[in-house]
């Protein structure tokens, strides 16, 4: 399936990051995976862990922007400030829990803390948004996990008919 044809745009949800007290290195290594898969990386931002600017900005890229695949990135662990999953649930139309299934089962064959991620995944509109942990290596290996089916989860949201049996 030819992706080069969908959109997507990276969310980095870090107080340090958005501040300038810290370099973001998960945003940027998600874009080069999405863009070596095929995808047209449209957008890139970075805001605090505060509800109300990762809606907005989930908002504008669905809403306006039409963007086909949103990947967040941070404030999906259990410290007070992680809140990357309640915003992106309170956005949703359709939740889909086993992309965040599967990458908690494959990260735990890494890590027993993976226990602790709380990334969802679901539908807005047609545009497909996956919350994933906020360190480059534990969003670089969710991604992974979950990258080979995206192409044909996007082109189903957005109305393609090819048979998921065909896949």
């Amino acid at each position: 399936m030819e992706t080069s044809r969908f959109t997507c745009a990276v969310l980095t949800v870090s107080d340090k990051g958005a501040r300038g007290e810290r370099v973001d290195t998960s945003g940027p290594q998600l874009q080069r995976q999405l863009a070596d898969a095929g995808f047209q990386v449209a957008a890139h931002a970075i805001v605090p862990d505060q509800p109300r600017l990762i809606g907005e900005t989930i908002v504008k890229w669905v809403d306006e922007d039409r963007i086909d695949l949103i990947i967040t990135t941070g404030g999906t662990g259990v410290s007070p400030s992680d809140r990357t999953p309640e915003a992106t649930r309170a956005l949703l139309d359709l939740e889909i829990p086993g992309i965040g299934e599967a990458m908690r089962m494959a990260s735990l064959t890494k890590t027993p803390n993976a226990i602790l991620s709380r990334g969802i995944a679901g539908i807005r509109k047609q545009s497909l948004i996956i919350n994933l942990p906020g360190s480059e290596r534990g969003a670089r290996e969710n991604l992974a996990v979950v990258l080979p089916a995206l192409p044909h989860a996007v082109d189903k949201i957005k109305g393609g008919t090819k048979d998921c049996a065909a896949c």
